[in-house]
């Protein structure tokens, strides 16, 4: 019995005791990074130029590891892998290599009469020591981008990788460790306790990608010391189909964006409304799509992801129970692999509805009207990413409009991601702020607008006493 005693208590020791380390180790990566951005190090471009030069060359000297990684905790196939993660990792690094000079100088800004004489400027001024929280499911291009737009405004990092995505976690780590200082940039890795335990310090800003509810949860840690927030969510991002569209190009764009690493992606089509008067024709497109680019067993191809756990595994299956299969509903319990599965018979009081479903499912819904569709929408969150396929240039500009959404594309699905010359985040509850190229260095500065007031003449209308002279002069000038 006292054996049995010992026992538990020396492991209840050794968990403490693991707390403790947990809890000191990170105190002390956040407090060495604080020291090094107050010698001012990151405030020379120079330095962060080379930063990101000796980054990516660390990334190229490890790019098959990164695949094998891929590979390991998603199946992703080497296509896909480069495409959706590393692809974009460069393509980010080169954009800020080329304009991050520009994008860190000073700008010249208006300055109204009534300042005279005076010069108006602003000035990007990075953070402090920024937290980067970065999720699973592209857990190499949602951690190394944000990092790479945190750097180049010249700020110290943390990151903290998903603890579902192990093998890539451990590549980022390493990629990390080989390239910066921990007093520079630092990855931290583990689970739930990882991210209690992180969010318990005080940083200057917070990055999170992932789910709305870790995002009220981080946003409410935040909000203890006033710590801005950019928290890039998701939601049920619908694909429009009307009348008009080339419903062939549809269903080929739509099966990329819903199944590229089997659904597990923010801004897929979450589902299709399509006119009634195309909803059997599109049917039959997706279809022959999955077929042609998922083989007709798609479980026995080897490119196609699996889903990341068999938490999220089960979670799906019981939403593909929901409604009737129209194509695909088969699965693989033990690879966690479910087939590309369209779905009918489904409305928005549908399970499969309630939630996002992030996963290769795809619902296909009907409507008749131009104002039908638009309610369907306005009653609806906020999507993080609005898609329409249509021919109509005013059913286009329509929605465009009327409709809010975080960002989207016309006529594709997917590809406004890849563009870093465009914003990237959500609206409502699908996100706050936005990054990618100079939005992404502008996420991780504080824009400071400054006068420079000459000497002379200093006009005294706005010293007082006050006088009603002094007032119709003041009133000339502003109003």
């Amino acid at each position: 019995m006292n054996g049995i005693m010992n026992k538990n208590i020396n492991s209840g020791l050794t968990a403490i005791f693991r707390f403790i380390g947990l809890y000191m180790n990170i105190k002390e990566i956040v407090r060495s990074q604080k020291d090094f951005f107050a010698t001012g190090a990151t405030i020379n471009v120079n330095f962060r130029i080379e930063a990101l030069q000796k980054l990516r060359e660390n990334i190229q000297r490890m790019e098959s590891d990164i695949y094998s990684a891929l590979k390991t905790d998603l199946n992703k196939c080497k296509n896909e892998a480069y495409m959706t993660e590393i692809g974009l990792v460069y393509n980010e690094i080169r954009y800020m290599l080329k304009n991050i000079k520009k994008l860190a100088s000073v700008h010249k800004a208006y300055t109204p009469v009534s300042l005279f004489p005076a010069k108006s400027r602003t000035l990007y001024s990075p953070y402090g020591t920024v937290l980067i929280m970065s999720p699973w499911n592209y857990p190499f291009m949602l951690s190394i981008v944000p990092l790479v737009d945190a750097v180049a405004a010249g700020n110290t990092a943390i990151i903290k990788p998903s603890g579902y995505s192990k093998a890539t976690s451990t590549v980022i780590k390493e990629i990390i460790s080989n390239t910066f200082g921990a007093e520079y940039v630092a990855v931290t890795e583990g689970g739930r306790d990882k991210n209690a335990t992180l969010l318990d310090e005080t940083y200057d800003f917070i990055f999170f990608t992932g789910g709305e509810k870790t995002g009220r949860l981080i946003m409410s840690k935040a909000a203890k010391n006033l710590t801005p927030v950019c928290l890039e969510l998701g939601g049920k991002s619908p694909a429009i189909v009307d009348e008009s569209a080339d419903i062939k190009l549809a269903a080929k764009r739509i099966v990329f964006g819903k199944f590229t690493n089997s659904g597990q992606t923010c801004v897929a089509p979450d589902y299709v409304l399509v006119h009634e008067s195309k909803y059997y024709s599109l049917l039959e497109s997706l279809k022959k799509e999955i077929s042609l680019q998922y083989a007709d067993d798609p479980l026995s191809n080897d490119e196609y992801s699996r889903i990341i756990s068999k938490k999220h595994f089960d979670r799906l299956i019981s939403l593909l129970e929901n409604g009737r299969i129209y194509y695909g509903g088969g699965y693989d319990s033990k690879r966690l692999i479910i087939e590309p599965s369209v779905l009918t018979g489904i409305n928005f009081e549908s399970p499969v509805m309630k939630q996002e479903i992030f996963g290769p499912l795809l619902p296909v819904l009907s409507y008749k009207t131009e104002n039908d569709l638009i309610d369907l929408l306005k009653k609806e969150p906020d999507p993080l990413a609005l898609y329409i396929f249509t021919e109509n240039r005013y059913f286009k500009e329509k929605l465009l409009r009327y409709v809010q959404y975080g960002g989207g594309c016309v006529n594709d699905t997917l590809v406004h991601l890849s563009n870093n010359s465009l914003p990237f985040g959500g609206v409502g509850q699908s996100g706050i702020g936005n990054y990618h190229g100079k939005y992404g260095f502008e996420t991780f500065s504080h824009i400071k607008g400054i006068v420079q007031k000459g000497r002379w003449p200093d006009i005294s209308a706005r010293y007082g006493p006050y006088t009603d002279k002094k007032f119709k002069l003041i009133k000339r000038f502003l109003k």
